[in-house]
């Protein structure tokens, strides 16, 4: 049977380790492994995905995990590889965006832990209470600048003299070393994960723990995910893809999975799926063998999106995807949308218009940016090209004026009509207000 390490290894998951062959062995036996996150947003992202499946990963193997959201750690922010100096959000705000993390993370974690509950600590319980006196003395003293200025975090920004780095980012590390010694103190931690860009940070959290607490532990790293042609993966042209629906909706998160590129896919498989390194070479042979579209784009999309969506997000975005890829108004089509399912669309699903129902169809075309113009909307009209909830628009040809208004069709929910020209162009219209 493949022990956990060695799998890690095969997934292409492992980038730095304390001492791999140390960490395999001591693998063997349960650990109690954290992962922190800190509260820079109201919701975690794609980004976060991999260090949460780590956790997933490790209790799996009958390890204990720990997450933690740095509602200290989070007041500054981490310094490591960013450009600038970032700009420090209020301690009302950082304290609700780390009960918003704490409360989503359990959400996503809890129904992949067999009932056990999430362990979710916050690192602010310690440091709120600390004197500052007491932290330098204690904590401060064990780290050598010099040391720390040659990290290559740090001398990316010190060879940049119009944005430096301040006091407070440089000693961030401080902060999440010292989480590493009361993990290690209060709850038997022995292993943190975390991006690789936490490198220099996990390394001083180490030392700290074996001079304040006579203990050894050790860290591993994740690799920065990338595509085949070196770029990050997970950057979109809309921007971040959230984990919380009312940010990023299920159909738009399903869709992005769906469209990884045939280079980036089995990769992305090893990383963001629990099948086997095996089965997913099976997959791979199998997709190059068929002469058909890949299934690997849909095994991915589906599993991906049921750990984060539930059962219910995954198929909403499957009736979604499948009403707009037929087009019809059947029971597997646009009719059949719920109205929670249409506000996803709205949200971010496809391009969206308000409108006044009482506007002709071929300026609706125009508004809704499908034609370029009033004639030739009114030739697309002519030409059957138009469908209104599924169901194509047909025109009086006779009438030259073509003056049919968009409230002579059936808005559903009273207040949207999705249309279409052709088989792939899209808009949802929405009942403009008042």
């Amino acid at each position: 049977m493949t022990s956990l390490f060695d799998d890690l290894n095969r997934r292409g998951l492992i980038a730095q380790t304390s001492n791999a062959d140390e960490l395999k062995t001591f693998l063997q036996e349960p650990q109690t492994v954290y992962c922190g996150f800190d509260p820079t947003a109201d919701s975690l992202h794609i980004g976060h995905l991999v260090p949460l499946l780590m956790l997933k990963r490790f209790y799996d193997a009958g390890h204990k995990v720990i997450a933690l959201v740095g509602g200290a750690t989070g007041a500054i922010g981490d310094p490591s590889f960013k450009a600038a100096e970032r700009s420090l959000n209020s301690m009302d705000t950082v304290d609700e965006f780390a009960a918003q993390l704490s409360t989503q993370i359990n959400r996503l974690m809890q129904p992949h832990l067999n009932g056990q509950p999430l362990k979710l600590v916050n690192n602010k319980d310690w440091f709120w209470g600390m004197n500052i006196v007491e932290f330098f003395r204690d904590v401060g003293k064990h780290f050598s600048v010099n040391e720390m200025m040659r990290r290559e975090s740090v001398k990316q920004r010190l060879e940049r003299p119009d944005v430096g780095i301040s006091f407070t980012e440089f000693s961030y590390t401080l902060l999440q070393s010292y989480d590493f010694v009361q993990l290690n103190k209060h709850h038997g931690v022995t292993l943190q994960i975390g991006g690789n860009d936490q490198w220099g940070n996990i390394v001083s959290g180490i030392d700290l723990t074996r001079r304040l607490n006579q203990t050894k532990v050790d860290g591993l790293t994740l690799p920065l995910i990338t595509k085949s042609d070196g770029t990050k993966f997970g950057k979109t042209e809309t921007g971040t893809v959230w984990l919380d629906a009312a940010k990023t909706s299920p159909y738009s998160f399903y869709q992005f999975w769906l469209n990884t590129a045939d280079a980036d896919v089995y990769n992305m498989l090893a990383y963001y799926s629990f099948l086997s390194v095996d089965e997913i070479e099976v997959i791979r042979k199998e997709d190059l063998e068929s002469g058909r579209k890949p299934e690997a784009q849909r095994i991915l999309a589906e599993a991906i999106t049921e750990f984060v969506h539930g059962e219910a997000g995954l198929n909403s975005a499957r009736r979604i995807t499948q009403a707009l890829f037929t087009g019809k108004s059947d029971d597997a089509g646009i009719s059949q949308l719920s109205e929670t399912e249409l506000q996803q669309l709205e949200l971010d699903g496809l391009p969206c218009f308000a409108v006044n129902p009482q506007t002709e169809l071929a300026q609706v075309l125009v508004d809704a940016e499908l034609a370029p113009s009033k004639g030739k909307a009114r030739e697309q009209l002519k030409a059957g090209a138009i469908r209104l909830n599924g169901e194509q628009v047909t025109v009086d040809t006779a009438n030259k004026e073509m003056d049919e208004a968009l409230d002579q069709h059936f808005a559903l929910f009273d207040r949207y009509w999705l249309i279409q020209r052709g088989k792939k162009h899209f808009a949802l219209l929405k009942k403009a207000e008042g």
